[in-house]
């Protein structure tokens, strides 16, 4: 036993003991030194296949170790781990065999009872890891998993237990799958997939092929749980569209696929750890055994079933009190309630207990009246499966299953402490008062000692809120004086309101009599004979896509349209012809009615193929370039062996199959452009043909863009602005521009839009691209002004050595090269903005503004006063005033570029055709001057060739070549008043696959914004 010290000041651990005993608890032996004096344990795990074998785990914040005793805790071997556990799932069979979930995601394994450790796989979803079952998995050392791919998919992946290689995994199902949504129980596996906001859950029976679950039509579920698996069913709560705090429960076939409902608007409850907690208890012992809390007209009632939910009804209340007073409560307006909920506490019992070994014995907290009520609980028990019901406390008790149920112990269920239990030997109906202290106790919990005759208890709790723990044993054997024998036990057939038929047959349990006062042993097991019965009309539930009418037949639902033909004639000659009814899973019925309600095997007809359905198998409508796209094509109607598939793909290639059983594991198709697809499934046989549509959207992965923008533009004239993107093509692209502080944005299918600014000052422009499942954006800032200047910069050779070609270093240098101008010239800093551009050779611009103190409303004079600015500072670049040092003993000029005395734009109202002339002259030759000078400079340790040819490199060009980004080695002096927009020249490539940057070469991803410091 492991007890440990919290302190509530630090919040932690502080110590930590051992205990053992050999004599049911009459005796304890502390362990700690074993173990190490000052070792914290925090867990204690003994293995489910071993009980000698046990596992102790340190705490990992002072010793990340385990503990292993191979003799029943008498002596410990301490082993280090490299890895902190958060959890152990023990092999049901291998009791050796362990997996240890890590903190950091990790799954490891061990085959040694954790002496050694292997990782398994990495980014393993918590508690979404199973063992094989025997039977039916492949082999025994296989493991199922989930393993997170982002916050919004994940993979259903198997494993080897020792060798968990890309080569030997497994993918049992065809594509991603929600986060947390793998469940693995007895022969089914589940899964979710979200498709277009809503959930579609996947089944797989006996590990073959996933198929979606079929729920009525219109359940339309927002969450889905499995409850049970047992007998090859499954019972899952589905909370649907119109539900907030119910769920509905549906049964399935043997094959899990199709579910019919059970009972509408179950109560549930959040748990401790934010769990949903559904109002459904399975009785233990008996087979379609339920009881269920539905909400009905807002009040709470409970129900109970015998076959598996094919059948509910509400439970008899008492017929008299604990005190013999007559109790008056008539059905349906008066019933018993329960409380359902179990405890997740191994030592305190919960609001309702049944034992496997004491079949019909039901004990449970609950109140008597029209719906459940959480004030005046009492406790209620039942020893013929539900039938009767007598009341044996006032209050809450704790009640536990003695001698495998051959007595009960009560423990009264209170914050007070207490000095007293309660003793029945006949099922509750007499019980027996005795003191286990002579000193109240406050009861923190009871364990049950696994002696041989289960005789032996162990009440621990403590004296006061201050002191330590106090473990009383309770020995019982000295009340039994003897052994049962035959002539104690006597038969009870199980029935519900008088019918012995149940699940299709009646049931005769061994019990004790309850006036015996013998031990049965730990030997002792029930025994059950069964007969079968005749079937009758309820052995049978709805069928799937029918309804139960208040009649109680079974007719079609509004949604539903019988058919002639099942799906199975798809893949099969012969089908099952539904009558309405299907047979409850597991019932034993023979005879009665069965041809009647039995879904009979006809052939299949001729008919021509109707209801062909075409989806990718991860149920979505995009798909990424040069990667596998896997579609999957369903027929509902139709021969499938004589039917023939054909599927286009939309790109010139296309594939035929001679029948549907050929594709059962879709069709996969590589797409080697972007683009969208038409891709089409013709189904085709002698009697007609049917064709499904998909459009598919195939893209490339947006890595980045950049706004082409100019830095300073003109009030009221237009400006281009330009969304460039890398790679270049990516599919379908939808652009939204802000500009400034507009609260509504412009959304555009093209990448450029022309925008007027009306008013002078500073904006902001934002452009957000949408690309498939990504969304990019640049920003840039664009000054405006109703006159300005501008003049093109160039450098001393020596600053392109110590140009890293980055947006930061731009700014940097352009704030330096403004400083320096400033001091040479004393120009006004307001009225200068420098930017570096883009690219080698290194070039720079700057801006001239007006001063608005000296020209406000002055048109002339603020074009007289801007040219004088100009010829200043040309003056003092031409003079080679400007200069700057960059590192020590690197000095940087800076002159004034020129490529011709023609200004690039005419500041007059009539543009002359020579002058217009003369600006595109220069435009282009600058533009080929800057690609000859960018293709054939080599960078250090790689060589770029400009070429286009088919087998040599393709540079790719980011942005469109605009004057300011292609500079040229010469400068031009352009006097501008209308925006200096980019000229829209770009390379024209068309990748056929993502193009990625190449590692040692990197690419400038924006133009600076201008500099005013």
């Amino acid at each position: 036993m492991l007890t440990k010290l919290y302190d509530f000041n630090l919040g932690s651990v502080t110590e930590s003991s051992l205990w053992r005993s050999t004599d049911y608890g009459t005796t304890y032996e502390k362990l700690n030194e074993k173990v190490g004096a000052k070792t914290i344990l925090s867990y204690l795990y003994v293995s489910p296949n071993n009980k000698r074998k046990i596992m102790l785990l340190t705490d990992p914040e002072v010793e990340n170790s385990l503990l292993i005793s191979t003799d029943e805790g008498a002596t410990y071997q301490k082993y280090r781990l490299s890895f902190y556990v958060l959890s152990l799932l023990f092999h049901p069979e291998q009791e050796d065999w362990i997996l240890a979930y890590s903190h950091d995601q990790k799954l490891y394994s061990s085959v040694e009872f954790g002496r050694r450790w292997q990782l398994v796989h990495e980014r393993v979803a918590p508690n979404r890891f199973y063992w094989s079952k025997m039977g039916l998995d492949k082999e025994p050392g296989l493991i199922h998993l989930e393993t997170s791919i982002s916050e919004t998919q994940a993979l259903y992946v198997t494993c080897k237990l020792q060798n968990c290689t890309e080569a030997n995994k497994g993918k049992p199902f065809p594509g991603y799958i929600d986060p947390n949504s793998l469940v693995v129980q007895d022969e089914y596996v589940f899964v979710q997939v979200s498709t277009g906001g809503r959930p579609i859950y996947y089944v797989s029976s006996r590990r073959d092929l996933f198929t979606p679950m079929k729920l009525p039509k219109y359940t339309l579920p927002k969450d889905l749980h499995v409850i049970s698996t047992d007998e090859n069913r499954v019972v899952a709560a589905v909370q649907e569209w119109n539900q907030n705090d119910t769920y509905n429960l549906y049964v399935s076939e043997s094959g899990g696929v199709f579910y019919t409902l059970a009972l509408e608007n179950v109560v549930s409850s959040m748990g401790p750890e934010g769990n949903v907690m559904i109002d459904l208890y399975e009785v233990a012992g008996i087979k379609g055994m339920f009881l269920a809390n539905k909400k009905l007209d807002d009040q709470v009632k409970t129900y109970i079933t015998y076959n598996k939910g094919r059948d509910w009804r509400l439970l008899q209340a008492p017929s008299s009190d604990l005190q013999g007073n007559n109790i008056h409560c008539i059905l349906p307006y008066c019933s018993l309630h329960l409380h359902l909920h179990v405890s997740a506490n191994p030592y305190t019992s919960g609001n309702i207990a049944s034992k496997d070994s004491a079949p019909g014995i039901i004990v449970a907290s609950g109140s008597i009246g029209a719906e459940l009520s959480s004030s005046n609980v009492s406790m209620f028990i039942t020893s013929d499966a539900g039938n009767t019901w007598r009341q044996i406390f006032d209050e809450e008790y704790s009640v536990l299953y003695l001698d495998q149920g051959g007595a009960l112990v009560a423990i009264r269920h209170t914050p007070l402490p207490i000095r007293h239990l309660w003793l029945s030997f006949d099922e509750g109906r007499v019980w027996n008062k005795y003191s286990f202290t002579s000193s109240p106790l406050f009861v923190d919990g009871v364990l049950g000692e696994p002696g041989e005759e289960t005789l032996i208890m162990t009440i621990f709790g403590h004296v006061s809120h201050r002191s330590e723990w106090q473990l009383v044993k309770i020995d019982f054997r000295s009340i039994f004086n003897r052994r049962c024998t035959e002539a104690d036990y006597q038969t009870w057939h199980l029935h519900n309101q008088g019918e012995p038929c149940l699940m299709g047959v009646k049931r005769i349990y061994r019990k004790l009599k309850p006036i015996a006062r013998c031990v049965m042993g730990k030997t002792y097991s029930v025994t059950m004979t069964s007969e079968p019965c005749d079937c009758t009309e309820s052995d049978f539930e709805c069928d799937y896509g029918y309804e139960r009418r208040t009649d109680g037949r079974c007719t079609p639902a509004f949604w539903f349209q019988p058919s002639s033909m099942s799906r199975s004639c798809t893949t099969g000659h012969t089908f099952l012809n539904s009558t309405g009814y299907r047979k409850v899973v597991s019932n034993n019925c023979t005879g009665g009615v069965v041809d009647l309600y039995t879904a009979r095997r006809l052939p299949c007809p001729s008919q021509a193929p109707k209801g062909l359905h075409l989806v990718t198998s991860e149920g979505k409508l995009s798909a990424l370039l040069s990667h596998n796209v896997t579609f999957l094509v369903f027929l509902e109607q139709g021969d499938g062996s004589r039917t023939s598939i054909t599927v286009d793909f939309g790109d010139g290639n296309g594939i035929t199959y001679s029948n549907v059983s050929s594709i059962e594991d879709g069709i996969k198709h590589v797409y080697k452009n972007v683009g969208i697809y038409r891709v089409s499934a013709t189904a085709e046989n002698s009697l007609g043909s049917e064709t499904a549509v998909l459009f598919l959207h195939v893209t490339c992965q947006l890595e980045y863009i950049h706004l082409s923008a100019p830095f300073v533009a003109v009030k009221n004239k237009e400006v281009n602005l330009t969304a460039v993107l890398w790679p270049s093509q990516v599919g379908t692209v939808t652009y939204i521009w802000w500009f400034g502080n507009n609260s509504e944005p412009v959304i555009t299918l093209e990448g450029s839009v022309a925008f007027t600014f009306p008013r002078e000052g500073v904006n902001i422009i934002t452009v957000q691209v949408a690309a498939g499942n990504s969304i990019l954006q640049d920003r840039k800032t664009i000054s405006v002004h109703e006159y300005f200047r501008s003049h093109l910069l160039a450098f001393s050779s020596n600053l392109d050595d110590h140009n890293p070609d980055v947006a930061e270093w731009r700014l940097d240098v352009s704030r330096v090269i403004k400083n320096s101008m400033v001091q040479a010239t004393e120009v006004n800093p307001e009225q200068l903005l420098v930017t570096v551009l883009p690219g080698l050779p290194t070039a720079a611009e700057f801006f001239l503004l007006p001063d608005k103190e000296l020209t406000e409303g002055k048109p002339d004079k603020t074009t007289a006063h801007l040219d004088q600015l100009l010829e200043l500072v040309l003056s003092a670049l031409n003079q080679n005033q400007v200069q700057f040092t960059l590192r020590p003993g690197v000095q940087i000029t800076v002159y004034a570029a020129h490529l011709s005395a023609a200004p690039l734009v005419d500041t007059s109202e009539n543009h002359s055709s020579s002058a217009m002339l003369m600006l595109l002259s220069v435009v282009v030759v600058g533009l080929a001057v800057f690609l000859i000078y960018k293709f054939k400079r080599k960078i250090p340790g790689l060589h770029l060739y400009a070429a286009m040819q088919d087998e040599k490199e393709q540079e790719m060009m980011r942005s469109p070549v605009s004057p300011t980004e292609s500079t040229p080695s010469c400068s031009s002096q352009r006097e501008l008043l209308p925006s200096p927009e980019p000229l829209d020249t770009e390379v024209n490539t068309q990748p056929i696959e993502c193009i990625k940057p190449h590692p040692r070469v990197k690419f400038s991803t924006e133009l600076p914004t201008y500099i005013d410091v």
